[in-house]
């Protein structure tokens, strides 16, 4: 849980810049690659993250959502785009509309009650638990995983290293 508004800042301005570094290694042919077949595809789990920071309005934060609704847009830089104006705008609305005391209150979050700082805690929680599954998707997916907490393969490899297998 959060209980300071620049804890919260400092890290999704962090972890916002990781997730833009795995948006932006999307292709659009990347897109359509399934989790497994009838279910989300690397698409569908990109725009989730753009589309689920607009529940915090819910908690009584202002902020534009992303453009073009629910339906994933077929182009990668698009997610990309409207992910990171929907990130930003998250965390301009967390710093320029609460203080450290609404951090404590509690709100209603998916049937219980959450102390706003909780809701920080999981909305970072939420964005990484996704940005694994998009990395696993796009190795399947033939792309190149940018580092995001060290090196990976690929890294390895251009650093004249012999990667973990």
């Amino acid at each position: 849980m959060f209980n300071q508004i620049k804890d919260f800042a400092k890290e999704w301005e962090e972890e916002l810049k990781l997730t833009e570094k795995v948006m932006e290694a999307l292709t659009d042919e990347s897109l359509s690659r399934e989790v497994v077949f009838g279910r989300r595809t690397l698409g569908d789990i990109a725009w989730h993250l753009v589309l689920s920071p607009h529940y915090m309005t819910g908690l009584g934060l202002v902020f534009d959502g992303p453009e073009g609704g629910n339906q994933v847009p077929e182009s990668a830089s698009v997610i990309a785009k409207e992910y990171a104006k929907v990130s930003h705008a998250l965390l301009d609305a967390v710093v320029t509309q609460w203080d450290n005391d609404k951090l404590l209150e509690s709100q209603d979050m998916m049937g219980q009650s959450w102390k706003n700082g909780a809701t920080l805690r999981f909305t970072v929680m939420h964005q990484a638990h996704h940005r694994g599954q998009m990395t696993v998707l796009m190795r399947q997916a033939g792309l190149r995983i940018p580092e995001v907490y060290g090196q990976t393969y690929d890294s390895w490899i251009d650093a004249g290293m012999e990667p973990l297998k």
